[in-house]
């Protein structure tokens, strides 16, 4: 789904300061108002970085479309977190393919941020003066429609719905017991993405690019608020909203290749950067950080039912910016290693179903980072 993405995403990311909800607030009220793959031999297939902070929801985002592209030569996006979240490629999981046709995805990604990191090393805690955060949980429901005319284009739209709860201290004083947990939950449409892919440049259909927007169709901004505790009924952070209120561009590109009888090498990326940001008002501003993601696979194609395979799902994220953006600790590199398998249940339909584990991570700032993330999904092909 399209995810370094969650408390956006991702888990994309110490010892900085944020902005409080009290201080938010105030500045607030100062501003103004599948498509069918065709059984080749094995004619390789492939595939929604989020959020931590939080990494933010966008990151993570970007390992999680990694393992939606290997359904298909149908290309998906990568969903991500500030500096944490899911970076799996759909299109690597289900396997590229140049069939034309329609391809209909289904998948669901959980990502539950619960570990302070600072730097490449846990955190005991953060220092006083920082909000203190306990946990962020995500989780994404993305409905994928890709539709190929023929061998070389192919046009992909990802609707993603976000789920997530979070909790926090607040501001820490090491003076003081905790105070109690201010917490939030929703549950809305997130943004969507529209990506489009060519793959005509060589006659063999391998080599793809692809270009494509995201729009602001989720909550952004200070839409979601606490719903209890002592900051009930002020704004969650603009990191943690299900949208971030960007129009951003994205590019990308990707590559399979059968390396031996039985096993196919897939690699994919793409970068993303807001190109227009609704909240853009002195006081009152957000855009999140660029985000790029990186992902290799390696696919055992012995059987034509059964495809195990391993992605290495990198991500790069850069500070959001803004009055209302967490500015110091929304920015990392994560990597993570990401085995699963992919199965053909019937002629037109597959499932898959991978685990990602970090294994290394360099956030700025202390942030909530996950210690593993899963994804499932299912492909129609017509």
């Amino acid at each position: 789904m399209n995810s370094f993405s969650p408390g956006r995403g991702f888990s994309t990311p110490a010892a900085c300061r944020r902005v409080s909800p009290t201080r938010r607030a105030n500045l607030i009220r100062k501003a103004t108002p599948i498509r069918k793959a065709t059984p080749i031999r094995k004619a390789t297939p492939i595939r929604k970085v989020t959020p931590i902070r939080k990494v933010t929801p966008i990151l993570h985002a970007a390992g999680i479309a990694v393992a939606a592209m290997s359904a298909g030569l149908v290309p998906y996006p990568v969903f991500a977190c500030a500096t944490c979240g899911c970076t799996l490629s759909s299109d690597a999981a289900m396997g590229y393919s140049a069939s034309a046709g329609w391809r209909l995805n289904f998948e669901s990604d959980y990502l539950h941020q619960d570990q302070l990191r600072s730097g490449t090393r846990a955190a005991a805690g953060v220092p006083d003066g920082t909000e203190l955060e306990r946990e962020t949980v995500n989780r994404y429901l993305t409905l994928g429609v890709s539709y190929s005319p023929d061998s070389a284009w192919n046009i992909n739209l990802l609707v993603p719905y976000v789920e997530r709860t979070h909790s926090t201290y607040g501001e820490f004083d090491s003076t003081q017991p905790l105070p109690p947990l201010s917490s939030s939950r929703s549950s809305s449409l997130g943004d969507i993405k529209l990506i489009g892919s060519y793959q005509g440049l060589l006659p063999t259909h391998n080599l793809g690019l692809q270009l494509g927007v995201k729009l602001p169709t989720g909550k952004y901004g200070t839409a979601v608020e606490f719903s209890a505790g002592p900051n009930a009924a002020m704004p969650l952070d603009a990191s943690l909203q299900p949208g971030s209120g960007s129009t951003d561009i994205i590019l990308g590109a990707y590559y399979y290749q059968a390396i031996s009888q039985d096993f196919d090498f897939i690699v994919n990326g793409q970068f993303q950067s807001a190109v227009k940001h609704h909240m853009d008002q002195p006081g009152n501003d957000y855009r999140p950080g660029n985000s790029a993601t990186v992902s290799l696979g390696l696919r055992y194609e012995s059987s034509p039912r059964w495809v195990p395979q391993l992605q290495l799902n990198l991500l790069q994220k850069s500070r959001d910016q803004g009055a209302l953006a967490d500015v110091q600790s929304t920015a990392g590199s994560v990597a993570y290693v990401s085995p699963g398998v992919t199965a053909r249940v019937l002629p037109q339909v597959h499932v898959y179903g991978f685990a990602q584990v970090p294994v290394y991570s360099n956030l700025y700032g202390t942030q909530l980072f996950p210690r593993w993330t899963v994804s499932f999904g299912a492909s129609y092909a017509f």
